[in-house]
């Protein structure tokens, strides 16, 4: 049986992991560059970069209390927005938390070669002193761990606020002067580069699992932590700047302690000193504890090899985890350039901040099981804002930190492929929430097609000089079906072609032929089994294809109906007349296909005397074209089916796997399908292989499918109605593809 994790992180632990998982570099490191931005208006970027935070903070205080486990950031992405962006910002969140634990260890050495003049050559060892320790702390357990976080920030927190405090006299508001010299792209520029400042803001929630009363621990500690550090650190760059020269500040990498210096005198700096490495310290071992959950999480969905989940039995920590973090930690501090991987953190952080919003919208909008004893304020405008200052903020960071993220983001991906994409099944929230807003546009279309229209609809038939006089009746038939509904009529209408050579004025006469047509027409109409009026004309042209195409437009046709061409070679080869009019109209049209062979001989429906039409029909099937139904095929299908006292089957096309979630929303759909329809319907799956499942297999005697389906055409035995819908019903290019992709 699998271990778990010992909930025994009280709130005094949460608020300790949260406050000193932020107040490190972002605060003793990073005003020194900030400034170079902002000048004085670096306090207000710290406000600003709070004020964006904060959305994500509460949809992560949400998330935590709704999925109380190890995993943070990954779990609710991967929950929230499927597999392939949980890896992404599983494996990217648990680098930034990595070289941001660097970034503080590494800053904070400068405050010791600040107090004792120690050689710089000693930086990266002692740097790297310091992470290992940490590292051994993590690997006796959370509840060590919870013990000394509360400590280093309990005295990191008097230290800071003798210098916030006590510095305040000392201000000299001459130094504010030119606040908003560095205008809108300044400040931004600064809210961009600090906002890594508070990324830790949401990192207890990583250890969600081994934190006690979650449901009331993870909102108050996350918010608590965000409004407390928020104030802390616009107070203390507010005394940082009023207490010293602007260009001391930029030019010191301990500007605090130059700070302090100047306010409060050698005992300031020794306050100030002793909390920067405190802070420093207390921001990496809690990136070491929170970051090492990340692999830990992922072991246990298969996203990355599971010995990456296994906790030790001594200690009871998830021990591989913590040493591989332990390793990526100190490789970072011997070899990575510190500003790079600040602006790289930061950057990567605003990506996920973003995510995380938008998994909280996916989670309200999704089916599934999401019940959060927290709830985010003012949702989803919240959430929203947080998406778009995000994406602001991300124009201000420069190229390379894009760059940075864009190779952590490809790097995850190309990992996921590789290894984890085979292993998984699951799918998003956010799938199955755009998966749901799909079904409920295709409703809406479809609910719009087969509504009656009222008065004035046309169904035109098209007849062409040379068809066969026995397939006419079958097209007037489903004319007649179409128009029944919609309280329409029926034109038929035949088209003769002349040479041009030959005066049009000449052949208006009407032939033997025509009179014939004409007499067959009104024989069909009197034994058409619905009361729809049919009115018999024809029209002479030197052009047959031109002719039509205007006649659809003038009359202001609604469906057309023509005969269905076999894919012979010339219209392999050639552009036929048939694909010709439908490029060049736009109504619905529907091709009548009497499922004969090409070699000749009827068979099927169209198996009887001539003018049968569609013979006995019991059972009307609409096959997908992968994604939801076609509202027109649905609106033919039901028309014919309800002109016949038959039923309609709806047969949705799926590949070899069909996730649960896909299955509720393809049944709801299926149901909603059917309250809109007047026949009655079944309906059911049909798999690659052409196998069935959920219904039993009857004869279909009419094929509803779309243009394009020759090969299905070629393999059955009954009429085949292939739809067309007019364009202004069709969604998109990019909308048909979500629809097929996740339909």
């Amino acid at each position: 049986m699998p271990k778990g994790l010992e909930r025994d992180l009280g709130l005094f632990s949460v608020l300790a992991i949260s406050i000193g998982a932020m107040i490190g570099s972002g605060i003793f490191i990073l005003p020194a560059v900030a400034v170079e931005y902002a000048g004085p208006a670096v306090v207000l970027a710290y406000v600003l970069a709070g004020l964006v935070v904060l959305p994500a903070a509460l949809s992560k205080a949400e998330m935590a209390t709704a999925m109380p486990e190890s995993g943070g950031t990954y779990l609710f992405i991967e929950r929230g927005m499927g597999p392939l962006l949980g890896t992404v910002a599983g494996i990217g969140t648990w680098f930034a938390l990595s070289f941001k634990g660097g970034l503080a260890l590494v800053g904070g050495v400068p405050y010791i070669l600040y107090q004792f003049n120690v050689p710089p050559s000693i930086t990266t060892p002692l740097a790297l002193t310091l992470a290992t320790i940490l590292v051994l702390v993590n690997l006796l357990g959370a509840k060590q761990t919870g013990r000394v976080q509360v400590a280093i920030v309990a005295i990191m927190l008097v230290a800071l606020g003798w210098f916030a405090v006590g510095g305040t006299p000392a201000v000299d508001m001459v130094n504010y002067g030119g606040f908003f010299d560095s205008g809108a792209g300044g400040i931004l520029a600064a809210t961009g580069l600090v906002f890594v400042s508070y990324a830790g803001v949401t990192k207890v929630a990583s250890v969600a699992e081994e934190i006690e009363n979650p449901g009331r621990n993870i909102p108050i500690g996350i918010l608590g932590s965000l409004a407390f550090t928020t104030v802390l650190y616009a107070l203390i760059v507010f005394v940082m700047l009023g207490v010293t020269e602007r260009s001391a500040i930029a030019d010191s990498t301990a500007p605090m302690a130059v700070a302090a210096e100047a306010a409060l005198g050698p005992a300031g700096v020794i306050a100030v000193i002793i909390a920067a490495l405190l802070a420093l310290v207390s921001t990496a071992n809690a990136g070491v504890l929170s970051s090492s959950r990340y692999p830990f999480a992922m072991a246990r969905d298969d996203l990355v090899p599971p010995s990456l989940g296994e906790i030790h039995e001594r200690f009871n920590t998830p021990s591989t985890s913590i040493l591989l973090t332990g390793a990526v930690l100190l490789l970072l501090i011997a070899f990575v350039p510190l500003e790079s991987i600040a602006k790289l953190a930061s950057a990567f952080q605003i990506l996920v901040f973003v995510l995380i919003n938008v998994a909280v919208i996916a989670f309200r909008r999704g089916t599934m099981e999401y019940e959060p004893s927290f709830e985010s304020p003012l949702y989803p405008w919240m959430q929203g804002f947080g998406v778009v200052g995000g994406i602001v903020l991300l124009t201000q960071m420069g190229t390379v930190p894009l760059v940075g993220a864009v190779v952590i983001t490809g790097a995850s991906v190309g990992w996921y492929f590789l290894y984890a994409r085979g292993r998984v099944d699951r799918e998003g929230a956010a799938v199955d929430a755009v998966r749901r807003e799909l079904g409920r546009q295709a409703l809406d279309r479809t609910r719009e097609a087969v509504a009656p229209t009222g008065s004035g609809y046309e169904a035109l038939v098209a007849v062409p000089e040379d068809m066969d006089p026995s397939h006419e009746r079958a097209l007037v038939d489903v004319a007649a079906d179409l128009a029944a509904p919609q309280h329409g009529g029926v034109s038929v209408v035949r088209f003769d072609e002349v040479a041009d050579q030959v005066p049009l004025a000449a052949a208006e006469e009407q032939s033997t032929e025509d009179v014939e047509f004409e007499e067959r027409t009104d024989d069909i109409a009197a034994e058409l089994d619905v009361d729809v009026p049919v009115r018999v004309s024809e029209v002479v042209s030197h052009d047959t294809r031109h002719a039509l195409a205007n006649h659809v437009e003038s009359a202001d046709v609604d469906v057309l109906v023509m005969e269905h061409e076999p894919g012979g070679l010339r219209e392999r080869l050639f552009s036929s007349d048939v694909d010709w009019v439908l490029d060049h109209t736009d109504c619905d049209a529907v091709l009548v296909d009497d499922g004969a062979p090409e070699s000749g001989g009827p068979r099927g429906g169209m198996d009887a005397p001539a003018g049968v039409g569609l013979g006995d029909v019991n059972v009307v099937s609409v096959l997908t074209d992968e994604g939801p139904y076609d509202p027109a095929k649905v609106a033919v299908a039901d028309a014919v089916a309800t002109a016949h006292d038959a039923e309609v089957r709806f047969e949705y096309s799926v590949d070899g796997f069909v996730s649960e979630e896909q299955r509720r929303v393809i049944d709801d759909y299926h149901e909603e399908i059917a309250g809109l329809c007047s026949a009655p319907v079944r309906t059911g799956f049909v798999l690659p292989d052409g196998g069935e499942v959920d219904f039993e297999s009857e004869e279909t005697d009419v094929l509803v499918t779309g243009v394009g389906a020759g090969e299905i055409i070629g393999r059955v035995d009954c009429p085949t109605l292939v739809v067309r819908p007019r364009e202004e019903t069709t969604p998109g290019r990019f909308a048909r593809t979500l629809e097929r992709w996740l339909l």
